[in-house]
């Protein structure tokens, strides 16, 4: 299956939709609308290269039900990947159990949290036992592991060692230095994110990013940080999408990561 507006699939970072915020304008009334797989499908018809969900515990957005329905919806579309995020200690593993997706992103969020904001505390050696046979069930259902991680270079050994096969770089604190405008912040922030992420590549760990990139940070972000795989971006894109539609967003999202290997 092709997508039918055209975009190019091949890329150096590939676009993983998180299509939790519009479970979340549904969950709102009893209508079924707007409809997750629909939205799913036509972000993949514009080129997107995988949908991410993150189910919690609470049911506020993503939904048991839904996590089936996105499986089957990449179940035709070969070659599209299905990630799934969240917290292993919660319902996470039940989750990959039953819709076998190509990435389980483990990510420490606790249930009262209102959205990812840190990563796993590697350095901490109850973390790093708890979280070792969680990586290790996740890895036997199929599943490539990808643990959320803040950008500190001395943490990328720590989760090669627990047996991750990526890591996802939190990448808030850039979005935020670049929305602040100070060149001097953004500078820093870039050349953080950089060295996390070569550390990361020498532990022969691949590079995820997500939260809170956009149009505006994106191409700048993977300019400056080397080697980075795929990028999950969920609420700016689904805000864009009530502006421009699902379809025009993603070619967006796609131009700016097709621009970030552009020359300046």
């Amino acid at each position: 299956m092709q997508p039918i507006w055209g975009v190019a699939l091949k890329m150096t970072t590939t676009l993983s939709v998180n299509v939790n915020k519009v479970a979340l304008v549904r969950n709102t009334r009893y209508l079924g609308i707007p409809s997750v797989v629909r939205a799913a499908e036509i972000c993949l018809r514009a080129g997107a290269h995988g949908i991410t969900v993150h189910p919690r515990p609470d049911g506020r957005h993503i939904r048991a039900g839904d996590v089936a329905d996105v499986a089957a919806l990449l179940a035709d579309w070969p070659g599209r990947e299905f990630n799934i995020e969240g917290n292993p200690t919660q319902n996470l593993l039940d989750a990959v159990r039953h819709a076998r997706p190509a990435q389980c992103t483990l990510v420490p969020d606790s249930v009262e949290q209102f959205t990812s904001d840190h990563g796993w505390d590697l350095a901490d050696a109850a973390t790093r036992a708890a979280l070792r046979p969680l990586i290790a069930e996740a890895k036997a259902l199929g599943a490539r592991v990808s643990l959320f991680l803040d950008a500190e270079p001395a943490l990328m050994a720590a989760a090669r060692e627990l047996g991750a096969d990526r890591v996802e770089l939190y990448t808030e604190p850039y979005a935020a230095a670049w929305a602040s405008g100070d060149a001097a912040a953004r500078a820093q922030s870039l050349a953080r994110y950089a060295q996390a992420a070569r550390a990361a590549l020498d532990a022969g760990l691949a590079v995820n990013a997500g939260h809170d990139l956009n149009r505006d940070n994106l191409t700048p972000f993977l300019r400056a940080v080397p080697g980075v795989a795929e990028v999950s971006i969920g609420h700016a894109l689904i805000a864009d999408a009530l502006e421009l539609g699902y379809a025009a967003t993603v070619q967006a999202y796609l131009a700016c990561i097709a621009d970030a290997q552009n020359p300046i």
